[in-house]
């Protein structure tokens, strides 16, 4: 897993940050930004402080601009990685966060964008999501 540095700054979580806004997409909280109407989009995956993390949204709000549809889902399910939680520590914590259940999650979201007329979708991912 991380080196200690991983930790050693996290983020602040704030759920009312950036440019977009929630929303379900394949049946996941998701962050959303940039047009509908693009035909283009990105699906990011955030590291293991999850999707409310400001950076990762003002991320996700860049890479709108040029012109993609973004959406960041909550592959945690409420449950980003806090490191003040003594009682999960990164080994404990990743148990229940494996990236296995990354392809049974993701399926739903592509074939929800597939279903808004999205023809070409990437992805992108940092730390735990670029596993």
């Amino acid at each position: 897993m991380s080196g200690p540095q991983c930790c050693a700054n996290p983020p602040t979580l704030d759920p009312s940050s950036g440019a977009g806004h929630v929303e379900q997409v394949g049946g996941l909280n998701t962050y959303v930004v940039g047009s509908p109407d693009s035909k283009l989009a990105i699906i990011l995956l955030s590291d293991i402080f999850g999707y409310e993390a400001p950076n990762f949204r003002k991320l996700a709000d860049k890479v709108a601009t040029a012109g993609f549809y973004v959406v960041a889902p909550d592959y945690f399910y409420g449950e980003a990685y806090d490191p003040e939680n003594a009682e999960r520590p990164i080994p404990v914590w990743a148990k229940d966060h494996g990236v296995e259940s990354g392809y049974d999650d993701t399926l739903p979201v592509i074939q929800a964008l597939k279903s808004k007329g999205i023809s070409k979708i990437g992805a992108a991912g940092f730390c735990w999501g670029g596993m």
